[in-house]
């Protein structure tokens, strides 16, 4: 099983951050099929062959995620999208 451990820095207010995830979180739902929930600043993810999360920090969101198997040949490709998207909605 391989993982994802992703930290990317943020310049915005709480509001706009936590909106920013869920804009992230909303795109790889379309992409990857995955589900989440808010447990306080954190958003929970998991979908077919991954469970994470979306940590809101401060001054940076940092996403982590255990990839199953078949998501696991494609990791580059996942890291990349997630990467991908979180500097569209995070700059």
């Amino acid at each position: 099983m391989s993982s994802i451990d992703i930290v990317h820095a943020h310049a915005l207010a709480a509001p706009a951050a936590r909106q920013a995830i869920e804009e992230v979180a909303a795109k790889l739902a379309d992409r990857f099929g995955l589900q989440s929930t808010w447990r306080g600043d954190v958003l929970d993810f998991s979908g077919s062959g991954v469970d994470g999360a979306i940590e809101l920090q401060p001054t940076a969101v940092r996403v982590t995620a255990k990839l199953g198997f078949l998501l696991s040949a494609m990791k580059g490709m996942v890291e990349s999208e997630i990467q991908r998207v979180l500097k569209e909605k995070l700059g």
